[in-house]
């Protein structure tokens, strides 16, 4: 056989047992977020809302590592030909994500924090502001389903929030950031895990297009939601990579849904964009400025290191020796399998 045939196949060998493993801890998930389910009509519905999303967090971070064990024990002889790295257990390496210690506090803080202020606020706040009618999409979408806080008065609002964007950061990090892109990591090069991870996460937010009230409206708004979160995706995924560190981008993701969640209740009930524009963003902005000349130096550091691995997707990978053509399938099939992965998590975990 030759070489760029022995490349090829062990590129698309790595992928399917990957997909295999994201199947195994999708169904895991499926099983076990299907309780809450069972709750609809036993409680009030303005307590369930809340507890749904908690107990949601809670199966999510249980059923990953669980399920973790179950796809090691399946498939531990057949891994071992495609793994790249040491593959001693894939559970404790995603535990291990949420390990926070005194001496590491103050620094994941901190990453959370530049997170938040140079990347999330910024990039929602120019997004509404350009483009209004994104804003408009985001409210009618998010508003579907378990969100009927949005249309309570403001203190029905506050007591929900308290609870559930942390939630969905805890659930969306560790299902994208926590197992894909960190467990992708063992099987290919940590890009392809990268960009897989951040186009499933991108794709799960066009996905809400789909449903019902996403019928009739116009498709560039959710375009330009899946652009937004694919290249934030993309920014956490390299943190974790780099740091294995998950709580910077639960800690930056929970915040900003907040201040999301407001934007969002402001518009549905007739509040223009400028108050918010006035009292929230300008502020944050303004901190975010700040807190961009007092760390210059470590986040000129972090975008040197990071356009340095993001150019090495481009390039050949010398350990499972590829050629160029090798690099234009590789890069093709990752897509396709972020893809592939979406439509599996579509019918499963969303």
């Amino acid at each position: 056989m030759k070489r760029n045939e022995i490349t090829l196949k062990l590129i698309v060998k790595q992928r399917f047992y990957y997909l295999f493993e994201v199947l195994v801890i999708f169904l895991g998930i499926f099983l076990f977020t299907s309780i809450p389910y069972g709750l609809v009509n036993l409680i009030d519905p303005a307590i369930f809302e809340p507890l749904y999303y908690v107990l949601r967090a809670a199966l999510i971070l249980t059923a990953i590592p669980l399920f973790l064990y179950l796809a090691n024990f399946l498939m531990e002889k057949q891994r071992k030909k495609v793994i790249l790295k040491e593959d001693i257990s894939p559970s404790k390496n995603f535990l291990n994500l949420f390990k926070i210690t005194k001496k590491n506090f103050k620094f994941q803080l901190l990453y959370g924090a530049l997170l938040l202020f140079l990347i999330f606020i910024p990039l929602d706040f120019f997004t509404y502001l350009l483009s209004p009618e994104t804003l408009s999409y985001q409210s009618t979408v998010l508003v579907f389903g378990y969100n009927s806080y949005f249309f309570g008065n403001y203190v029905i609002f506050l007591s929900s929030i308290i609870f559930i964007p942390l939630c969905v950061a805890i659930y969306e990090e560790s299902l994208t950031r926590g197992f894909l892109a960190n467990r992708g990591n063992d099987y290919f090069n940590e890009m392809s895990a990268v960009i897989i991870s951040s186009f499933f996460f991108g794709l799960g937010h066009f996905g809400h297009y789909l449903l019902n009230p996403s019928s009739g409206l116009s498709i560039v708004s959710p375009l330009i939601w899946f652009l937004q979160t694919f290249f934030v995706g993309i920014i956490l995924a390299m943190v974790i990579q780099r740091r294995h560190w998950i709580f910077p981008g639960i800690f930056a993701h929970t915040l900003n849904n907040v201040i999301t969640s407001h934007t969002i209740w402001n518009y549905i009930h007739g509040t223009d964009f400028s108050f918010m524009t006035m009292y929230v963003y300008l502020p944050l902005l303004i901190m975010g400025i700040i807190l961009f000349i007092w760390q210059f130096s470590r986040i000129k550091e972090s975008l040197s290191i990071g356009f340095k691995e993001f150019k090495t997707y481009f390039a050949r990978d010398k350990i499972i020796k590829e050629s160029s053509s090798d690099v234009i399938i590789r890069i093709l099939m990752d897509f396709l399998f972020g893809l592939i992965i979406f439509l599996i998590g579509y019918f499963t975990v969303f």
